[in-house]
């Protein structure tokens, strides 16, 4: 059962991966992975058997998501973008207190102005990260206008949005102008595209989550309180133009069972 539950995660992991303004860090942490997921990705060959089969089902569901799931949610927030949208804020918001009860778990004292510090700081960071990719103005480029270096760049900086919660990926690139070179790479598997961009990736990838280990281990908390930062501040980027209508009250409705849902999601996987 857990093996179904794992691709379910999966799936969810990596939609987040390819749909704008959605962080898979911030998935990962609502579905109550992201911890165990920073510490096997640095050590995966000290248990490579027990590693091995805890990421088999999320690479099982990633795969499943970005063929067939992720086709369909693009679908959904082409066609229906309010509710759609507001289905993943509830679903977000529903696992909030759970992270907060990871946060206050450590039996470290922690100074209470400090930890709210930390999430107002990286809340207003990530308003700032949406403000900037709002005004930024870029031109989309295309595979003609980007060199091998920018492709290793973009992929590096994309690592930042992959590892850490709230910092949407695509939102980074989008800022770079190297969203739809991206998208175009993923469709038509272009390996000019995606080997530069994955060397990138995968550096920045392993520079970033060694510095979050070194954060859990040394100051849990804190960290968790610059992760809920960060979530919160997702919401905004997920949050559509909406208005006063039919729309937006069931929109409404479909946030409320979406956050019940995930709670009570959140709460199965703590027992």
């Amino acid at each position: 059962m857990s093996f179904i539950i794992n691709i379910f995660k999966g799936i969810l992991i990596g939609a987040g991966a390819i749909l704008p303004g959605i962080s898979s860090g911030v998935l990962c942490v609502v579905l109550g992975i992201y911890e165990t997921l920073v510490s096997r990705v640095l050590h995966f060959f000290k248990d490579f058997k027990e590693n091995f089969f805890f990421f088999l089902p999320l690479v099982i569901g990633g795969f499943i998501s970005i063929i067939f799931i992720s086709k369909a949610l693009l679908y959904l927030l082409n066609s229906y973008m309010v509710p759609t949208s507001f289905c993943f804020i509830g679903l977000i918001l529903g696992c909030i207190p759970s992270v907060f009860k990871q946060a206050n778990s450590s039996s470290k004292r922690n100074n209470k102005f400090l930890k709210y510090l930390f999430l107002v700081f990286t809340f207003s960071f990530s308003i700032y990260l949406l403000a900037l990719e709002k005004s930024s103005g870029n031109v989309p480029l295309t595979v003609n206008d980007i060199s091998n270096f920018d492709l290793v760049k973009n992929g590096f900086l994309m690592s930042l949005g992959t590892v850490i919660p709230g910092i949407s990926n695509t939102v980074i690139l989008m800022i770079l102008g190297g969203y739809n070179i991206y998208l175009e790479g993923l469709a038509t598997f272009n390996l000019n595209i995606l080997i530069p961009m994955g060397i990138g990736l995968v550096v920045g990838g392993f520079i970033f989550l060694r510095v979050i280990e070194f954060l859990f281990l040394h100051y849990k908390t804190y960290t968790y309180y610059a992760i809920i930062g960060f979530t919160l501040g997702s919401i905004f980027v997920l949050l559509p133009a909406f208005e006063f209508n039919f729309t937006f009250v069931l929109s409404i409705f479909l946030m409320i069972f979406c956050f019940f849902v995930s709670y009570k999601f959140s709460l199965l996987e703590k027992k």
